[in-house]
């Protein structure tokens, strides 16, 4: 498993925990590390987003609530709100990344914590946040970003492999 990827699920049982937890999310952030064994970068990585989406939550949230036709965010399942904030915050903030790899790891994270539908699911939601974001429509965090950039297609079907580029870890992420 890539470092991008364990951060990624790190980041998501994280968050998970603080959907239960009134307590302070550094409190939550430094107790799930006492337990899990990871490199610092992966550390960094999952505190960077989990920070972020708590800090940002309100335009991620809103970001997802404009692509996700009949389903308030408050009644999807816990994990699957939680996969979406994450990737929408990393195509939000880690424009290095692209569109592709982020919606193609969350689709694979949640195939391991959620189920098959709920990849379904998360790549249609993605999917249209991409396009929302790919279109000049104005972005929840930046009214005034130029997205002139437009791809076409749905994302999750294909993997990358090491060496081709933007891929990290070689896991795509």
């Amino acid at each position: 498993m890539g470092k991008r990827r364990k951060a990624r699920e790190s980041a998501l049982q994280i968050l998970f925990q603080l959907e239960f937890n009134a307590a302070d999310p550094e409190d939550i952030i430094r107790g799930f590390w006492e337990h899990q064994k990871a490199a610092d970068d992966v550390k960094e990585y999952a505190a960077w987003l989990v920070r972020g989406i708590r800090e940002s939550q309100e335009a991620v949230d809103s970001a997802i609530q404009a692509a996700s036709e009949h389903w308030r965010i408050p009644r999807m399942a816990v994990v699957d709100r939680n996969i979406l904030r994450i990737a929408v915050f990393e195509m939000l903030q880690a424009t290095t990344l692209g569109p592709a790899i982020v919606i193609n790891e969350a689709i694979e994270i949640a195939k391991r914590y959620s189920g098959e539908e709920a990849s379904v699911f998360i790549n249609g939601i993605l999917d249209a946040v991409r396009k929302t974001l790919g279109t000049g429509k104005k972005r929840p965090q930046d009214a005034e970003a130029d997205t002139d950039k437009k791809e076409e297609g749905t994302y999750g079907r294909k993997r990358r492999k090491a060496g081709d580029p933007g891929a990290r870890d070689g896991q795509g992420g």
